[in-house]
């Protein structure tokens, strides 16, 4: 009798330790799931600041003479958005995060100025300047 009281207790324990490495596997499949989700949003975020960007750019390009104020939300691994002469453009930059872009219609040269780049910080998750365009010109310069 006593065999059989210590092969239950084996089976028992058994079933609590496959148990417990089940649940185990289960939280940390579901933590990576809600982190690839989090990181699915963030590159949202990212592609809708570039649409949203290249759509006033193009706007502003209809129009003949004005100054418009620009807010975009980015995600908060963005530090700072500067605007570079390249081919591409427009850097995102933030901690251990770079990316570049090309934003049709904007011209770098009077943007920039003298300097090599005019990079603008972000707050809070936000990032404000405006966009300028004069009669006779047919494209956007960019003005913190």
């Amino acid at each position: 009798m006593k065999r059989a009281d210590k092969k239950g207790q084996f089976n028992m324990s058994f079933g609590m330790i496959f148990s417990i490495i089940l649940i185990v596997v289960f939280i940390v499949f579901a933590f990576y799931g809600i982190k690839k989700f989090l990181d699915l949003q963030k590159d949202v975020q990212i592609k809708s600041f570039i649409n949203d960007f290249q759509n006033d750019v193009e706007r502003m390009q209809s129009s003949f003479d004005g100054e418009k104020p620009v807010s975009y939300v980015l995600p908060s691994k963005i530090n700072e958005i500067c605007f570079v002469d390249g081919n591409e453009n427009l850097r995102l930059n933030g901690e251990r995060y770079a990316d570049a872009k090309n934003i049709v219609g904007i011209d770098i040269k009077k943007t920039l100025g003298n300097k090599e780049e005019l990079c603008i910080l972000t707050e809070n998750g936000k990032v404000k300047f405006n966009l300028e365009i004069k009669i006779g010109d047919n494209l956007v310069v960019i003005r913190e």
